[in-house]
């Protein structure tokens, strides 16, 4: 499973490909930063099983995990800015999918996963205390080269694909949503 450096690497490329121009406003890295925290928001229920229970994964993988989730946090994420002018204005839908990218890694790369919690629920098996959750987030961070190799080359790619439309002279008569959805008449 992708640990917070891998998720952080997926959300940043879940916001490059599905940004939009109103969605680039604030510094570079208020919004990686701000993309890195949605990115890692579901695992904020290892936080809550470490001071809690004193187990990290006494709630892992349960309702934070869930489709629910991603959308009732990426609507209040995608409303932040109005209440702390630091925040980057984003949409819902790029708050939404960004979370949502967590819960698909973990999808792809680890176990069972509460993605319809209320209606299922999976919690993660075992314990992990508070050593082994920092150990693994700092020494072990090195498993998530290959996401991160990944995903900036899909920060390349779809940055120079960006440039590459904005270039004057392009015949680039449609957005960027309408080329990505496969009508590509640049």
């Amino acid at each position: 499973m992708p640990l917070p450096l891998g998720h952080a690497a997926i959300g940043l490329a879940a916001y490059q490909i599905c940004r939009d121009r109103k969605d680039d406003e604030g510094s570079l890295w208020m919004v990686a930063i701000f993309m890195a925290i949605l990115a890692n928001l579901p695992d904020i229920d290892v936080v809550l099983g470490l001071v809690l229970e004193g187990n990290g994964w006494a709630f892992h993988r349960g309702p934070t995990h869930s489709l629910f989730f991603a959308l009732v946090t990426g609507f209040l994420a995608s409303r932040v800015w109005r209440v702390w002018s630091h925040i980057p204005k984003c949409g819902f839908v790029l708050c939404f999918l960004v979370i949502f990218s967590h819960v698909a890694a973990d999808i792809v790369y680890g176990g069972p996963i509460s993605v319809f919690w209320p209606f299922e629920v999976d919690w993660a098996p075992g314990y992990i205390g508070w050593g082994d959750v920092l150990g693994s987030v700092i020494l072990q961070a090195y498993q998530d080269a290959g996401i991160v190799v990944v995903s900036g080359m899909v920060l390349v790619i779809t940055g120079v694909l960006r440039q590459y439309r904005n270039r004057p002279g392009t015949r680039s008569t449609v957005t960027w949503h309408s080329w990505r959805l496969g009508d590509k008449t640049l």
